[in-house]
């Protein structure tokens, strides 16, 4: 077992190597064929892939269009590599899950000339966080002060930013991106891997071949248990909240409730729209339909250090109206400000 980091292009990569198997972030893996990957100097300067999907001819098989896929696969074919991208969904996705950059991430997107995917959807500039403990709260400002003025945080509809990054990367000539859903990896004599397996959307059953497959697939890839076993424990899930037509005490800032049992967290997610992260312990949370939840967050969320935030919104628009809309008669609809619940796994 060792650790190694390894420079390509602009990505800094922190790997741990097991039995030549490359696993990076717990979320992605890649397995080299030494006697041609690792000296692999042919450029495709601008060719396109086997329209046929096969995938013949491309340097690099990435598995995952979200937000390292589609980096890295940018980042490769503006290097002048040929890679063919298979994601499951080319839909835009609905994520909670990486809805706030911090300002060093908007500063490895400039690097990579991927900063403009942020334009036209609505991201909202963060430039620190409000931090809230017993009805106290304190500012702790991100140090900028060196940088350049546009250098700050930003938070955004996760699946927007996918999109835009998907479609810069599909402009590219040398880039190939296909919906199907990666069944299985392809081995050489059960030691390397050659290509990937996957049913494209029409359901037809194809192979993709490449020197190097990277998986970049989620904390759940199926994939990586080919190569190693991990334990994946879920201690928590969010329940997340948005709170539409709302202000923030202080705008632009990221607040963060230390609460019980577990912290709060609110940040604009659009200009209309403010997101709110309850993290409730344990691999279950109270259920919708019943109304469970709206008691949960309306006995144990609301009169905490959130006080000043959701209180007044349950108070003034009701719980009815907030979490079950549906049910109120038009007529006693209001406009204002209202609660979306949403449920995600906190890994």
């Amino acid at each position: 077992m060792c650790d190694l980091v390894l420079r390509l292009n602009h990505f800094n990569f922190s790997f741990t190597c097991n039995n030549n198997n490359l696993i990076l972030n717990n979320s992605l893996f890649l397995r080299i064929e030494s006697h041609s990957s690792t000296r692999n100097t042919h450029i495709c300067k601008g060719r396109k892939l086997n329209d046929s999907g096969s995938g013949t001819g491309a340097d690099v098989i990435i598995v995952g269009a979200g937000v390292a896929g589609s980096a890295l696969a940018y980042t490769l074919a503006k290097d002048g590599r040929c890679v063919h991208v298979i994601e499951k969904d080319l839909r835009v996705p609905n994520r909670i899950n990486g809805e706030l950059l911090q300002p060093g991430g908007y500063i490895k997107l400039k690097e990579l000339g991927l900063e403009d995917c942020l334009e036209q959807i609505d991201a909202q500039e963060v430039l620190g966080y409000i931090l809230y403990k017993d009805r106290e709260n304190i500012k702790l400002p991100y140090p900028l002060e060196t940088y350049h003025a546009d250098v700050a945080g930003r938070s955004f509809h996760n699946g927007r930013f996918i999109q835009r990054l998907r479609e810069k990367t599909k402009a590219l000539p040398c880039v190939q991106m296909n919906e199907g859903t990666v069944t299985s990896l392809l081995w050489k004599d059960n030691k390397t891997v050659i290509g990937v397996q996957y049913k494209s959307k029409d359901g037809k059953e194809q192979k993709a071949y490449a020197p190097l497959t990277i998986v970049c697939d989620g904390c759940f890839s199926k994939l990586r248990r080919s190569l190693c076993h991990p334990k994946v424990e879920v201690p928590s899930c969010f329940v997340g909240l948005i709170l539409e037509n709302c202000q923030l005490p202080f705008e632009n800032h990221g607040h963060v409730i230390l609460a019980n049992p577990s912290p709060i967290l609110f940040y604009r997610i659009s200009s209309t729209e403010v997101r709110c992260l309850v993290d409730i312990p344990g691999q279950k949370v109270p259920p919708i339909g019943n109304g469970k939840m709206a008691n949960f967050l309306k006995t144990m969320v609301a009169p905490q250090c959130a006080f000043g935030i959701i209180f007044p919104i349950i108070r003034d628009e009701g719980v009815r109206q907030m979490f079950f809309p549906a049910t109120v008669p038009e007529f006693y609809r209001s406009p204002s400000a209202r609660i979306r619940i949403e449920i995600v796994s906190n890994y």
